[in-house]
């Protein structure tokens, strides 16, 4: 199974280690050519502007946003899912749209306000969450399948169709088992 980590900027890294601790094969992002023959797509935490822009110089954002659409497993976390959301509340454009939510960029504060939580995320119980400058999703049309909800009423993790959107860090966590779903997700 061969996984392609967008590698332009952010957390891929400890994607990679992840996924490889559990036997995956990983391949990092970081042009155009590198996008052929993927299993599945993570698209990291980091700055989303910064990767979007990025994308765009690379000319790697419509081949991306055309793999997603047909169907490419992906799971994107933090700045990840601001790349995939159809709507940015806070910003003038989106990135990618796949992803039928609007989110909140930056929307529990600033780097200082960053905390972890524990709970269910789907089918995975007692999951350690970790957010830093997170996002949440604000609204998701139909067929979007929440996942997980803090501070009563924050959606900080969606699943629709291949793609998995979460707010959070599981790449930061020692607990596999998000990144045990997605290869499950791909070879379903």
């Amino acid at each position: 199974m061969k996984i392609g980590v967008l590698a332009v900027q952010g957390a891929f890294i400890e994607h990679e280690k992840m996924l490889q601790k559990l036997g995956a094969d990983t391949v990092e992002l970081r042009q155009k050519g590198d996008l052929n023959n993927l299993d599945g797509l993570i698209l990291p935490g980091g700055e989303s502007t910064v990767q979007s822009l990025l994308l765009d110089k690379l000319e790697m954002k419509q081949t991306l946003k055309g793999l997603i659409e047909d169907g490419l497993p992906t799971l994107a976390t933090c700045a990840g899912l601001i790349l995939l959301a159809k709507n940015i509340d806070n910003a003038p454009k989106s990135h990618l749209a796949t992803l039928p939510v609007s989110v909140k960029r930056n929307a529990f504060g600033r780097q200082l306000s960053s905390f972890v939580t524990k709970q269910n995320v789907g089918c995975v119980s007692d999951y350690p969450e970790v957010f830093i400058r997170a996002p949440y999703i604000s609204s998701t049309e139909d067929g979007v399948e929440t996942l997980c909800v803090v501070h009563e009423d924050k959606i900080v993790g969606v699943k629709y169709k291949h793609q998995i959107g979460l707010a959070f860090h599981p790449e930061l966590t020692e607990d596999t088992r998000i990144h045990q779903k997605f290869l499950e997700l791909i070879a379903a």
